[in-house]
């Protein structure tokens, strides 16, 4: 038997499973079909689009040739087939995965539930397009075109929030005050979507203030837990936490590193002020912003 340690995160695996099935319902093979021309049994194919089970490179190339999914799709399938057996798995845009597939936002619109921590930055989920633009021409010779389409990407993304089918997942932001005092042009306009989608029933802005001492936070940098809805008694997938740097993300499953961000979560939870108190502090740096 194959443990947990051995397989790795989990999250690789899934996607490769969705992606495979989108693949064969693209090809118009049914599962059946797609079973008996691969000589497999229809559950080894069913383990395999639910994301239960490794897969070899090898196979993935088998079923890419028999679905005849486009080369740059391939490459995608069997780097995620490879990259499922590693013990952590980290996602690097713009190289053997290119920019345009973006795990977690595959996983960000599965989600029932997202708690984001962030100590430098607006969640993106919350930006205003100026503020995405502002944070866009960080980049090193980014060109206004694509400041433009990132705005866009991100604004297409924030639907999420506004879901009515299925229900838009559970928003819960905790943001640090150092974050709303940095000197941004746009920052007035910015807090002033925060206050207007905490009012929303299903999202939570918190802010953690300045005067709150040292904790694991710092360490732990900004993350984002996701859980995701149940089927039957179980979750249809296990909690993931992503964290992403300059050059790529991190993304973790197993029931330890879960447990350990949730901790910091509650740890935060407590730091945090009120929504209320969240909101009159806002308020507050607002004000501050216009003198």
């Amino acid at each position: 038997m194959v443990s947990v340690t051995e397989i790795g995160s989990t999250v690789p695996r899934r996607e490769l499973g969705r992606l495979l099935r989108k693949a064969r319902e693209v090809a118009g093979f049914g599962l059946e079909a797609a079973a008996s021309d691969l000589e497999w049994s229809r559950a080894k194919m069913y383990r395999i689009e639910a994301g239960q089970t490794p897969l070899r490179a090898l196979d993935v190339d088998q079923m890419c040739r028999l679905y005849g999914t486009p080369s740059e799709l391939t490459e995608v399938l069997v780097s995620l087939a490879k990259e499922s057996k590693s013990k952590g798995w980290y996602h690097a845009y713009g190289e053997v995965i290119p920019r345009w597939f973006q795990l977690y936002v595959g996983l960000e619109v599965a989600a029932s539930r997202i708690r984001t921590y962030e100590h430098a930055l607006i969640p993106g989920l919350l930006q205003t397009p100026e503020y995405v633009a502002e944070v866009a021409r960080t980049r090193p010779g980014i060109a206004d075109e694509d400041v433009v389409k990132l705005v866009e990407l991100r604004q297409e993304r924030q639907r999420l929030l506004s879901r009515k089918r299925p229900a838009a997942p559970e928003f819960e932001a905790i943001i640090e005050e150092a974050a709303l005092r940095k000197r941004v042009p746009c920052m007035a306009g910015q807090i002033d979507r925060l206050i207007e989608a905490g009012q929303a029933p299903h999202i939570t802005v918190r802010i953690v203030p300045l005067v709150s001492g040292l904790s694991r936070s710092a360490i732990a940098g900004s993350f984002v837990i996701l859980d995701f809805p149940t089927k039957g008694a179980r979750s249809a997938e296990p909690t993931t936490v992503y964290s992403e740097g300059l050059s790529g993300a991190l993304y973790l499953d197993r029931i330890e590193e879960v447990k350990a961000y949730a901790h910091v979560w509650n740890t935060l939870n407590v730091q945090a002020l009120g929504k209320e108190e969240s909101c009159r502090l806002m308020q507050k740096i607002k004000e501050e912003c216009r003198d």
